[in-house]
């Protein structure tokens, strides 16, 4: 007798979110999986590679690659120890992206973090491309303004949408960084991301998740 009655148990998420905050940035770093597979996909590695090899290995997952929002030190200072220890692909950003990502080691050099090596993505990505997390296709939006080369990753059919450092709950992404620019960073939010639907939840780069409805309502960057 295995225990099992029937009805006792409940069906799947499609997908499983652990958010693993990680570096004196407090990035969220996620991982991303396929309950019914255990396949899954770590998002924006910025740093503590040792804390999320742990929640993947507490999880169970095998993970199948990286995927990266944007080139700045917070979301990429682990990527290339990640993808090594795991032997991964590494996929995005946008390659407007690239001086970025080339300078990390001058990132981290200026935030006092040492031992960061830069990363070579295997795939740029572009607005209208999809790239697979966790066995769903996501759809690319560019959205840059944070940084050139940021990319948001939505998929339509769930309404969830990985916004990284574009949109925040209450705030938007920092725009005094190289690269930055204010006025694009809102007409990024306001043709890309806005008009994807008030239900749609997101999980963005630092802090709490939101939903695009709340922040069209009460985000003073949006008002």
């Amino acid at each position: 007798m295995d225990g099992s009655a029937e009805g006792a148990t409940e069906e799947q998420p499609p997908i499983q979110v652990m958010v693993i905050v990680v570096s004196a940035f407090q990035q969220n770093c996620s991982l991303i999986w396929d309950p019914a597979t255990m396949r899954g996909t770590v998002v924006d590695p910025g740093g503590d590679i040792d804390r999320i090899q742990a929640a993947i290995q507490k999880q169970g997952v095998t993970v199948e690659k990286i995927v990266l929002t944007h080139g700045h030190i917070d979301h990429v200072g682990g990527a290339a120890d990640l993808a090594e220890a795991l032997k991964v692909p590494v996929e995005g950003p946008h390659e407007d992206d690239r001086p970025l990502i080339d300078r990390v080691a001058e990132q981290a050099a200026q935030f006092g973090v040492d031992n960061v090596k830069p990363v070579t993505p295997d795939r740029w990505m572009v607005e209208g491309d999809t790239v697979e997390i966790a066995g769903r296709n996501f759809e690319v939006l560019h959205c840059p303004g944070h940084s050139p080369g940021h990319l948001v990753f939505f998929d339509r059919e769930l309404r969830f949408a990985i916004s990284g450092d574009v949109l925040f709950a209450g705030s938007i992404g920092r725009t005094d960084l190289p690269g930055g620019d204010h006025a694009t960073l809102i007409r990024s939010i306001q043709e890309k991301l806005l008009p994807l639907g008030d239900d749609v939840a997101f999980l963005p780069g630092h802090g709490q998740a939101s939903t695009i409805g709340h922040e069209r309502e009460n985000n003073p960057f949006l008002a």
